[in-house]
């Protein structure tokens, strides 16, 4: 079992930065694929970007690449979404997650809340 808990949300103004954390609970996190989705009000949850157990191999969507970067400490058993330039659209309930082998995600955090105001 795996608890994820996001932190670093707020509220930013177009063209600034905000730093996303998720920390798991458990001692085989850094045998987990991490990502990062987000959903916006109205719309379907989307992925952002995705990292590998070892953190070696990243991939990012479209819309984000360039301006997010994520990584990991396995130290700490954290994820981060480093988020630069950010954009209205990129307002959203930001929400971490973890792969075991499979196509699925088996588990989710609750989510952060990120706004960005023009």
């Amino acid at each position: 079992q795996v608890q994820l808990v996001e932190s670093g949300g707020g509220l930013v103004q177009a063209g600034g930065s905000l730093r996303l954390s998720c920390a798991a609970s458990g001692r085989t996190f850094s045998s987990y694929v991490m990502a990062w989705f987000r959903q916006a009000p109205g719309k379907e949850r989307e992925f952002v970007a995705r990292i590998s157990w070892g953190g070696r191999s990243t991939s990012y969507a479209d819309s984000v690449k360039g301006r997010f970067t994520i990584s990991r400490d396995n130290a700490k058993n954290t994820v981060y979404l480093q988020m630069n330039s950010l954009k209205p659209e990129d307002t959203a309930v930001y929400y971490c997650a973890a792969q075991w082998g499979g196509p699925d995600y088996d588990y989710w955090g609750q989510g952060t809340q990120v706004t960005v105001s023009s």
